[in-house]
């Protein structure tokens, strides 16, 4: 199904993965209390990876594989990463296994077999634990990946823990592993607070969860808490050679490890362990939901190095998801920012996995038709991972006589504006454009978000009766609404909104959200870009724009003049995305909102975080041949580490070209712009300096 979906489909598809997905984050890693089944987010994961493996230029700068977990509570001090707790991509068969163990060789360049530790995956909640001179000093949670909450009072009390080392530890160690509740104290716990009249947990992840962040810790300490121990992250020094030596250093330290952790020799191995984890899991006395295989080489894990947010030498295999019968009460169409109608199923409530689903997705009119969709119609639908699950398949021997095919509107639902289908596009578009109030509504809502200005106190909700009222019309009112709401700006003429006399408003709770607001009046590049709404551009994608160009104003003025030149230099961006970026700032309402947004707030000009001690920092480079030390890939992970940008043509702008044996056009067409030729043995030399 994935290889026959067009490129705008998958765009489109892309974009709403990225929020459903933000949305179930901040379920299940901030609230603890997940609405949907392990299996049911791996599934909207997977998809989320399979059409970004087949479109590797749509991928998202907020998509999913780009980000891990979810922000902090304010409730706890942040503790910072020095080494990111990076989340792993996921596999759901055996043959994918088979591909990312390819992968892992073609990177290599070996055809010889790698082993693998096989470890079974605890469903439960990563934590670090961070000792010096063998004292535990503080731990975390992985939070977003690089900043945590401060656990350190609740690990102390897990006894499994050890609270001190033994004289051989290194001076500084970050141990890393998962807090689990075991099954057998997770119904005794159930039942305890039954009887106590109390709010029992819906699994033993949710359990473990609540309890390890709780803000007194004699809390935590009440409950019968676990942990498995399989890895590390700050340390002084690793005298450990590969992943079964440091287990082993493990438990001479104290921490439990896994019983079940396997080396493997061969991918036989690898489905061998993974057949018996199956086997075995019911019977387990822990929640285990797949296997997670690493490369069990140290030095081959170093040399693989990392994606953005995924290490190159692990992967998680999940187990399967799971499934219900149901029926479709109905099929809606709802408007997106960028006009895309998309039909959602309301379906009669079925559990599936623990999670009472009640909505399905319905992709696109090509889908419905694919698979002969209709109200009333019974369904097997699968929750595995989607916040909006999906059906999998129509029962057609349970259909009704009266049904008849869903006929998809040629008109906005809520606009009336006509609603049409490109060429070659799966989509169909409401041609409103910002006069559509579901697409200005979204705009605004999207300008708000996470990955954007992320501005506490303006929900869905609220947006929706600001939008509905006249207060909100764009992005930009935003930023006048304090102003407004005192009646001192130029056209209240003294007569204010006066917010906190509005029913669930007060004094208070406007001082708050007004604060909010001014304090994200100074927003950094990548993130303004993306609050933009551009048609492609997600947070990744910005990023990048924010780094070729380092402020707005260059930006914007590329894109007023039509330069897509240097876009489509940028690895990463194609024409199509190039071409969107432009037509955006063609439009005469966009440049009204973004002028007076520039009124209003103060965009940062772009610093690159990352390593500044490089030969190679800041300098954008160009490989063309073939290497013989390394691979390609390798190469050019190697020189974003050291900080240089990665092009994918040679122009004025580049700066070396990285030139391997049998080079094409790329040499030439450096030898004629006058561009510094390296060759790979130069170029190791100065990525060494």
């Amino acid at each position: 199904m994935t290889a026959n979906i067009t490129r705008e489909e998958a765009a489109k598809e892309l974009e709403y993965l990225a929020k459903e997905i933000a949305k179930a984050d901040s379920a299940y890693y901030q609230n603890d209390d997940p609405y949907l089944s392990d299996a049911q987010y791996d599934r909207l994961k997977h998809r989320n990876s399979d059409l970004e493996a087949l479109y590797p230029e749509l991928i998202r700068p907020d998509s999913p594989s780009k980000r891990v977990g979810a922000s902090v509570k304010s409730a706890f001090a942040k503790v910072h990463l020095t080494f990111p707790m990076l989340s792993l991509g996921d596999v759901f068969s055996i043959s994918e296994v088979k591909d990312f163990v390819m992968g892992v060789k073609r990177f290599l360049n070996t055809a010889e077999d790698i082993p693998f530790m096989s470890e079974p995956k605890i469903d439960g909640l990563s934590f670090s634990a961070r000792y010096e001179k063998g004292i535990f000093v503080q731990g975390s949670t992985r939070g977003d990946g690089t900043t945590g909450e401060d656990i350190t009072a609740n690990l102390r009390t897990i006894r499994q823990l050890p609270l001190t080392l033994p004289h051989d530890a290194p001076d500084i160690l970050e141990v890393r592993g998962e807090v689990y509740m075991s099954k057998q104290d997770f119904f005794a716990l159930n039942e305890k607070y039954a009887l106590e009249g109390k709010k029992t947990f819906a699994n033993p992840r949710n359990a473990a969860a609540g309890s390890l962040r709780q803000l007194d810790p004699k809390i935590t300490a009440e409950r019968k808490l676990s942990i498995f121990a399989y890895t590390w992250g700050e340390t002084s020094e690793k005298p450990w050679q590969s992943q079964d030596q440091f287990f082993e250093y493990l438990q001479h330290w104290g921490f439990p490890t896994n019983p079940n952790n396997t080396l493997c020799h061969t991918i036989a191995d690898i489905e061998a362990s993974f057949n018996h984890l199956m086997e075995i899991r019911a019977s387990l006395p822990y929640d285990i939901d797949g296997v997670v295989y690493k490369v069990n080489s140290i030095a081959l894990q170093e040399r693989l190095g990392f994606l953005t947010r995924t290490p190159r030498w692990a992967i998680a295999h999940k187990f399967p998801a799971e499934q219900a019968l149901t029926t479709i009460n109905n099929i809606r169409i709802q408007v997106g920012r960028t006009g895309a109608l998309t039909p959602v199923a309301d379906v009669e409530p079925v559990n599936v996995g623990g999670v009472l689903v009640s909505h399905a997705t319905l992709h696109n009119e090509d889908e419905i038709k694919r698979k002969d969709i209709r109200i009333n119609d019974t369904v097997v639908i699968q929750r595995a991972g989607d916040v909006i699950p999906q059906i999998v398949k129509v029962l057609t021997d349970k259909r009704p006589t009266c049904s008849q095919p869903f006929i998809f509107p040629d008109k906005c639902p809520v606009c009336g504006s006509h609603a049409i289908r490109e060429q070659d596009e799966a989509v169909r578009r409401c041609t409103g454009g910002l006069s559509c109030p579901a697409q200005a509504k979204e705009r605004i809502i999207h300008f708000v978000s996470k990955d954007a200005f992320d501005i506490t106190g303006l929900g869905e909700k609220i947006i929706d009766t600001f939008y509905q009222e006249g207060i909100l019309h764009n992005p930009a009112d935003i930023f006048t609404l304090e102003a407004r709401n005192s009646g001192d700006d130029l056209f209240s003429q003294g007569r204010g909104l006066h917010l906190e006399r509005r029913e669930g408003w007060g004094p208070k709770s406007v001082e708050n959200l007004f604060a909010a607001i001014n304090a994200k009046r100074t927003i950094s590049l990548p993130r303004f870009i993306y609050a933009l709404g551009i048609r492609q551009v997600g947070a990744a994608t910005a990023r990048l724009l924010a780094k070729h160009y380092g402020s707005f104003n260059h930006f914007m003025t590329d894109m007023i003049n039509k330069e897509t030149a240097p876009l489509v230099a940028i690895d990463g961006i194609g024409a199509a995305m190039a071409t969107d970026m432009v037509e955006f700032f063609q439009e005469p309402h966009n440049l009204a909102i973004i002028n007076n947004l520039l009124t209003q707030i103060k965009v940062e000009t772009f610093t690159d975080t990352g390593r500044t001690d490089s030969f190679f920092t800041g300098k954008t480079l160009v490989f063309t041949g073939t290497l013989t030390q390394m691979t390609r890939a390798e190469a050019k992970a190697k020189a974003l580490e050291a900080g240089a940008k990665v092009s994918g043509s040679v122009s004025s702008k580049t700066d070396f070209v990285i030139m391997g044996a049998d080079a094409g056009s790329k040499a030439k067409n450096a030898q004629e712009l006058g561009i510094t030729i390296l060759s790979e043995n130069e170029f190791l030399q100065k990525l060494s300096l």
